[in-house]
């Protein structure tokens, strides 16, 4: 099903009137000023798997998470989303449901999601993942088959299902999410977290700026981090030390699994991609980090700050700005901290000379809406991810 004919005619008005009301403050402090847990309290146990939605738009990496959750016990999962992203819908559904079928697992829902980005033409990263998307691996057509209801409505009548239980591991663009969130408004409480692949406070790899995922619906990502659900960001700060090498790709041939086999081409491709493009690293596994980190948060170290995204700049538009009392030159001694987190004012840019308009005030203190990850167990990650695909 299409899902941009159903949403079509609402979508501009809600990216509207959403970005006026996070400007204007209107989801008050209180919405934002959640239990902000450490990451370990989402790790699924033995004894409960975790109810998750994976959104992805696959995506060499993007494979490779969801063929990594799919070999996860800990994990139920609920539903894929795909959404246009590394290349269009048309791609990213198919190739979803070939991961699907790869894993044995058509028992797991696929629907299709955004074709494009709220306001903006969508800007794929076939020059990374290949034309397909999958590096130029090839796979048969899949036989499965998404179902009928487009992704924002799926993910709102799951979660409504399972209301406080399900949490969202976004691994591409969050138009889907976005959209779910303005099909119901009440949505935002019901989703205990969003463990996010996105984002950068150290830089973008599209732009100077942005990361990919926030840079090609910077509306959707804006009104994701101002939803008040509390996200889990893994983005280019750690996931740019996860490259997949030879190595990797010689332990996934030596598994007689149809899985690992399935990761090795895709990997053999993608790195033969890659050399041929002159890039002179290894493909990162940025999205199967993200489920790394839902599996085992240890893996990484974590900082809370207050996270939104650029929307409006020219050459920033989807960068995630990272506000702390503790950040860059603003480091102080631990009562210092507590005072200036009580006192910092989340500012926006300074007025010009042509208004009277005074600078915007995004929030009034500090208050966390963000658990960053900073620094990450390289080794200890893929010794999850190969062990994980290459598992009988």
């Amino acid at each position: 099903m299409d899902s941009d004919r159903k949403f079509a005619l609402t979508r501009r008005q809600f990216v509207t009137s959403s970005a006026a009301a996070v400007v204007a403050g209107s989801l008050s402090p209180a919405a934002l000023a959640h239990d902000q847990t450490p990451a370990a309290a989402d790790r699924p146990t033995s004894s409960s798997p975790s109810r998750v939605i994976i959104d992805t738009d696959p995506g060499v990496d993007d494979a490779f998470a969801l063929l990594l959750a799919m070999r996860s016990t800990e994990l139920k999962i609920e539903g894929i989303t795909p959404v246009a992203g590394n290349v269009p819908l048309e791609l990213t559904l198919p190739n979803a449901l070939r991961m699907v079928e790869i894993a044995g697992r058509t028992d797991i829902p696929v629907a299709a999601g955004a074709k494009t980005p709220l306001t903006r033409r969508l800007v794929t990263a076939a020059y990374v993942h290949g034309e397909n998307g999958l590096g130029g691996a090839e796979f048969p057509e899949p036989k499965t088959k998404p179902v009928s209801e487009p992704a924002p409505e799926f993910i709102r009548t799951t979660v409504r299902k399972h209301p406080g239980e399900i949490t969202l591991i976004t691994i591409g663009p969050l138009t889907n999410v976005a959209m779910a969130l303005d099909l119901d408004p009440d949505l935002h409480g019901m989703i205990p977290r969003i463990v996010m692949m996105g984002g950068s406070l150290a830089g973008g790899n599209i732009t100077p700026a942005a990361e990919f995922n926030i840079y090609v619906d910077p509306e959707a990502a804006r009104i994701v981090f101002q939803s008040g659900i509390p996200i889990t960001m893994v983005g280019l700060d750690v996931t740019r030390k996860t490259g997949l090498t030879d190595a990797h790709v010689r332990r996934l041939e030596s598994a007689q699994n149809p899985v690992s086999q399935a990761a090795a081409n895709i990997a053999h491709h993608a790195i033969q991609h890659y050399r041929e493009a002159g890039f002179l690293v290894d493909p990162n596994m940025h999205d199967s980090l993200a489920v790394a980190a839902f599996l085992n948060p240890s893996l990484l170290k974590w900082k809370e700050y207050y996270v939104d995204v650029e929307t409006a700049g020219e050459l920033t538009a989807g960068e995630t700005l990272g506000y702390s009392p503790t950040a860059g030159d603003l480091r102080r001694s631990a009562e210092a901290e507590k005072k200036a987190a009580q006192s910092m004012t989340i500012r926006g840019s300074a007025p010009t000379l042509a208004t009277t308009k005074t600078s915007p005030v995004l929030r009034d203190h500090f208050v966390p809406n963000t658990n960053v990850a900073m620094e990450v167990d390289s080794a200890g990650f893929f010794e999850l991810l190969i062990g994980r695909l290459t598992a009988k």
